[in-house]
This record gives structure tokens, C-alpha cells and sequence, in this order.
């Protein structure tokens, strides 16, 4: 598809252009209604984004970049299977993942949903198993990225739904700190390690699991290592020579970005701990705002106001910093899955010609549960010198029976969006002046199921894919991780001493040497 340069748009001059409004006070008094009319809901989710600084005409300018940008002809290019991820040469096709099993999608002569069901059932078969197995009371992931925060996302999210015996544990970090505290309190017998890692060559997760499995064969032999290991991979040779019966390998495919995969294979551990039927919810929820996304017009279509409201913030009003700040501590790790999905994914400074961008991209992602986090950041949330846009997310009803806790945690994230829109005056006292002016999304849905958690993961899958769509980038590529691993596999043997150091920048040879000297030293 044709790289259109939108900021050469008579559209996007228009945005420019158009005039700013002054106040969110002012924009609420001006119109009563707002506060009901700037509402969308898609499928379980009520989306009230009227207070963003935007009017009716900067919302028709922004829709009308979006327009220019071919976000609609992108989105449907996406969905077909076309082969969007061009620096890597592949079709982008996470959305297939959630498709219903009697839905058809052909790419390359190959039907992908039979593929994606055929392993979700094997799966589910396989989940099955390890939930009646009366042996097996605990579950460790290992991997790292896309395949660990996910699945360590969605797992502490849905809690409520676990199995009551099986503990669900995640180790990514090559910091043997990390598997070190989850193996202490562990049975090897009772243990079920899942490895995932497509190639099974990712130094990380291979490090770890190599670790895990002299623990468990110190304990129990080798031919533990069949029963109690089974890897998410591609790679059979590398799985089997680990020592992992290849039966038990769940494959995914090239068409699956490492951050879009939690729905896959990646979600074994997942699958596990809440089953496949609830599994198969969370699938259902990421599908219907797959639909909404599809089908509704832009006017109406959430993840394209939401990633346009942030077009406006970060390229009108240069506001780069965006905070998401769930009220529910089943979230806490939510803000960290968003930040690798966006900050992963629109990251970029070149656009997919491999020219400069002509505009800013992703913002830095970042947050913390209410309420704790209105003990730490929200000083500068609210007074500080840098306008950071908010999405809060809250709900009707907990998983817990303190009521009267919930009420005072949902009575928080309604204060809160309504001081950081409106402020509060005091110009005899100014340290107790609110500016007000700070926009937030409030994302509201009855209770945190399977379903509302997918539906919360594909409503931000597609704002990040509309925003790269009008920044003329690649999405779904992440080049810029790959230098400082490469730096790393030559500076190990440095440190150990097998190689000479050399090569390098002075501080850099300085670092090496002093951390030898220390490590040699003992």
C-alpha cells in the first residue's frame, strides 16, 4: 500500500490550524450535555472521553487526518492478511487468533482459523490434563517480552477465575535473583515448567530454563524432564535436544508479534490456570471490539477517537507522556503490558520507506493502580509543569466482599478525573492552586472477566495500530532492541574472561574491566 505522507495533507494543515479550545470548564459549561454525548460504548466497555481538550471541531479535524491517512483501507488490509509488516515481510494477522471457529480467512492458500483452532484444542486438551493431575500444584512460566508479560498480565488480572490448587508463577528476568525466589518454594515433582520462546534460542528465557531444569534433574533425574516441561516453540530440533517431548510443543505462527500474543499458544500458562473455557472468553472478548473496530464509523469507533485524541496531544499540543492508571489491583501489571505494546510498537523515528518521520510518534506509557499511585505521582499529575493525559479504568462491581472498600476506591477514580479536569482556583494561597485542563479517558465496565480483559487488550491494540497508520510507521517490527543484545552476547565472554577486551569506547572498556577484576576476585 502507498506510503502517504499525511503531514503533507491539506487535512493535517487543517488540524494545525484549527482553534484550540480554552478550557475544559469552559467546553462543559458551553455544553451540558457533553458529559453524555462524548460517550462510546464498545461491546462491555462505556468509554466516556469528554474530558479531552477537543471540541466538534477538533474532533471532525482529527477524524479528517485519519481519513487522509487510510485508516480504514489499512485496518481492512490488516484483516485480510496483508502482508502489512513490511520491513519484516509478513502479514499481521493477530486478530486471527480470536476468530470463531466457524469463521474462514485464507492467507497464502492456507486457511489460518482451522490452523489457530487445531492449536487452541490441543491446548485445551492439554490444559485439561494438568488440572486434574492431582500432582501438579504449581506452573512456571518462563520466557521474557511478549511472552511473559502477557500471560503474567492476564493471570494476576484473572485471579478470580484460577484454579484453586494450581499457583501460576512467571520468571523473565536473566537475573538469577528472579528464578532463584520462584524455585525456593517449589516442589520438583509437583512443578510444570512451560518455555516459551518461538526459536527457543532467546538467551534470556534458554538461560532460565537450563537453570530450572538442573533444578528439577537434580531432584528427580533426567527423564523428568518429558514430564514436568513443555515448550511454546517452532523449533522442534532445539525443543527436543532440551530434552522436551516434541508432542508437547505448541507451536504459533510468524503473523504474531511477541506483544499480540497472549492469545496464542503464549497463553498456556493462562489457559491453565483459568481453563479453556474461560480462555475461550477472553478470546470471545478480544473478537467483539476486533467487530467494533471493523465496523463502527470513525465518529463512533473507539479506537479510532482514542488514538486520534492522542495524535492531537502528542503532535498539536506536544503533550509526549501518557499515564493509564487502572482502579483495580487485579491491573497492576496492565500499565507495564501497554507500555511494550505501544512503546514496543510506535517507537519508531523512521517511517516504513525507511525515511524520517515528519511528525512525533509513540509516547512514553507508564502507570500505577489507584490509589496507591495518588500517593506517589499524582503531584504532578496535577500541578506539575508537564500536561500528562490519563486513562483511568474502573468497575461496578469487585471480585472481593468489602463493598465498602470498593465504594471508596470507585469514589477515587471520580474525584480524580474530575480535579484534573476542572482544578480548583486559589490565587490567594497559589501552592494550593489547581490548574485543572488535564484530560482523561474513563474506561468503565460492570466487573474484570475473561471477556472485559480482551475486550481492554484489542481496544488498545487497535489505538496503537491507528496511530501508526497516521505516522506512516511499521507497527509490528522492533528493531531497536536487537543492537543492545547483540553488544551483550559480545561483552559476556569479556567479562568472564574466555576473550580480550576490546573494541569498545573507553567508558565502555573501563566498565568491563572493573566488574572482571571484581568477578575474578571472587
Amino acid at each position: 500500500m502507498e506510503l502517504l505522507d499525511v503531514t503533507t495533507t491539506p487535512a493535517w494543515s487543517a488540524l494545525l490550524a484549527v482553534e484550540r479550545p480554552a478550557s475544559l470548564r469552559y467546553l462543559f459549561d458551553a455544553d451540558p450535555d457533553r458529559g453524555r454525548r462524548m460517550v462510546v460504548e464498545c461491546a462491555d466497555l462505556r468509554i466516556d472521553w469528554s474530558k479531552h481538550l477537543v471540541d466538534d471541531d477538533v474532533v471532525a479535524a482529527l477524524l479528517a487526518v485519519a481519513r487522509a491517512a487510510g485508516v480504514e483501507a489499512h485496518r481492512d488490509a490488516m484483516l485480510r492478511g496483508d502482508r502489512i509488516n513490511t520491513t519484516e515481510g509478513r502479514s499481521v494477522l493477530h486478530t486471527a487468533l480470536r476468530l470463531p471457529r466457524d469463521a474462514t480467512l485464507v492467507v497464502d492458500g492456507v486457511d489460518v482459523v482451522a490452523e489457530v483452532h487445531a492449536v487452541l484444542d490441543s491446548m485445551g486438551a492439554f490444559a485439561e490434563r494438568v488440572r486434574a493431575d492431582e500432582r501438579i500444584t504449581d506452573v512456571v512460566n518462563i520466557g521474557i517480552g511478549g511472552s511473559d508479560l502477557g500471560p503474567a498480565m492476564a493471570a494476576r488480572a484473572l485471579a478470580a477465575d484460577a484454579h484453586p490448587r494450581i499457583r501460576t508463577h512467571f520468571v523473565s528476568n536473566v537475573d538469577g535473583a528472579d528464578i532463584t525466589a520462584t524455585l525456593a518454594g517449589l516442589e520438583p515433582a509437583a512443578t510444570l515448567f512451560v518455555v516459551s520462546s518461538k526459536t527457543f534460542t532467546t538467551i534470556e528465557t534458554l538461560t532460565n530454563a537450563r537453570t530450572a531444569r538442573a533444578w528439577l534433574t537434580a531432584a528427580l533425574g533426567d527423564a523428568a524432564v518429558a514430564e514436568h516441561f513443555v515448550a511454546v516453540s517452532t523449533n522442534a530440533e532445539q525443543v527436543a535436544a532440551f530434552g522436551i517431548d516434541t508432542a508437547n510443543m505448541f507451536g504459533f505462527w510468524d503473523w504474531v508479534g511477541g506483544r499480540y500474543s497472549v492469545d496464542s499458544a503464549i497463553g498456556l500458562s493462562l489457559m491453565i490456570s483459568i481453563g479453556p473455557d474461560r480462555f475461550r472468553e477472553l478470546l470471545d472478548g478480544f473478537h467483539a471490539v476486533d467487530e467494533h473496530f471493523r465496523t463502527a464509523p470513525l465518529e463512533a469507533n473507539a479506537p479510532v477517537l482514542l488514538a486520534m485524541l492522542g495524535v492531537w496531544y502528542v503532535d498539536v499540543l506536544g503533550w509526549r507522556s501518557k499515564a493509564v492508571l487502572p482502579y483495580a489491583q487485579e491491573l497492576a501489571r496492565f500499565p507495564a503490558y501497554l507500555q511494550q505494546l505501544d512503546m514496543e510498537s510506535n517507537g519508531k523515528s523512521v517511517r516504513r520507506d525507511g525515511t524520517p518521520v515528519t511528525a512525533g510518534t509513540g509516547p512514553v506509557v507508564w502507570g500505577e493502580p489507584g490509589t496507591n499511585g495518588q500517593h506517589a505521582f499524582y503531584q504532578l499529575l496535577h500541578q506539575g509543569t508537564q500536561v500528562v493525559p490519563v486513562d483511568m479504568i474502573g468497575f461496578a462491581h469487585p471480585h472481593h466482599p468489602h463493598r465498602h472498600h470498593h465504594d471508596l476506591l470507585v469514589a477515587n477514580l471520580l474525584a480524580q478525573a474530575e480535579a484534573l479536569a476542572f482544578g480548583r482556583a486559589n490565587e490567594l494561597e497559589p501552592h494550593r492552586h489547581f490548574p485543572g485542563g488535564r484530560p482523561s479517558t474513563m474506561i468503565l465496565a460492570d466487573r474484570l472477566t475473561p471477556s472485559v480483559l480482551g475486550q481492554l487488550i484489542a481496544l488498545y491494540e487497535h489505538i496503537v495500530f491507528v496511530q501508526g497508520v497516521v505516522w506512516g510507521i511499521n507497527s509490528f517490527d522492533q528493531w531497536g532492541v536487537e543492537l543492545g543484545k547483540e553488544l551483550a552476547n559480545r561483552i559476556t565472554p569479556e567479562l568472564t574472561g574466555e576473550t580480550a577486551v576490546g573494541g569498545h569506547d573507553s567508558s565502555t572498556t573501563a566498565l568491563i574491566e572493573w566488574y572482571r577484576e571484581r568477578r575474578l576476585s571472587g
